[in-house]
């Protein structure tokens, strides 16, 4: 029997903060490291009709160097909220045929990277958000938040939420604000002094893809040697 690829959920505190960053540098990483990787959009908004190079699903699979999928796996044309785009479009997103779509192609990998849309809560469909995704796919939770005033409260309120739905938070990656704060520096170690979180990185500043990779290998390297959960 084929062992299940280690699948994590990259879930962002907001919109904007980063999470495709993060995870073309964690499938860069994993691909200087030989991993078999599969890197997935499940649901982008705000596309055009024809597939752009710089679209979240586009960028992740560059950077996995996959064959497929090379794009987001459900395409809305609005910038809004999955739901509200379907709901302007008169589709619907089956939650259960969607996570067949994920599993379809992650033959073969031992790494499975999905990306949501917006945040954790942020409504998929109006019947079911990222939490339902993660649960259904037994994924890991990284979250990505931008290094500035308000983000340990997101941070610990998303948290909070996980735990609620059974689920915990593997760790945190907090990347740089265009202008920083009076926080900004301190928040990750904020972070760990009010949770029970493990990995919290801060970011490079940089737009250079091997220093990103190189930087997010202890996050890579938590995720794929998780801490065993604890006994309730």
């Amino acid at each position: 029997m084929n062992k299940s690829p280690t699948t994590v959920l990259i879930t962002g505190t907001d919109t904007g903060v980063g999470k495709t960053w993060v995870g073309c540098g964690l499938a860069r990483a994993a691909r200087e490291r030989g991993i078999p990787m599969v890197a997935i959009k499940p649901v982008e908004t705000g596309c055009d009709a024809v597939v752009g190079a710089r679209e979240d699903g586009v960028l992740l699979a560059e950077a996995a160097g996959q064959k497929a999928p090379r794009q987001a796996l459900v395409r809305l044309r609005d910038p809004v909220s999955p739901a509200l785009a379907l709901e302007r479009t008169g589709a619907d997103i089956d939650l259960e045929t969607l996570v067949g779509q994920i599993r379809a192609c992650t033959d073969g990998a031992e790494l499975v990277l999905v990306e949501g849309a917006g945040g954790l809560l942020s409504p998929i469909t109006w019947a079911w958000d990222a939490t339902d995704l993660a649960r259904a796919l037994h994924t890991q939770v990284l979250l990505v938040g931008v290094d500035r005033l308000g983000v340990v409260n997101h941070v610990r309120l998303t948290r909070h939420v996980l735990e609620l739905t059974g689920m915990a938070l593997s760790g945190v990656v907090l990347t740089p604000p265009e202008m920083g704060d009076g926080s900004t520096g301190t928040n990750a170690a904020a972070i760990t002094r009010l949770t029970d979180v493990e990995r919290v990185l801060v970011a490079p500043r940089t737009r250079d893809p091997d220093t990103v990779a190189a930087a997010l290998a202890k996050i890579l390297d938590g995720v794929l040697s998780p801490r065993p959960p604890a006994a309730l």
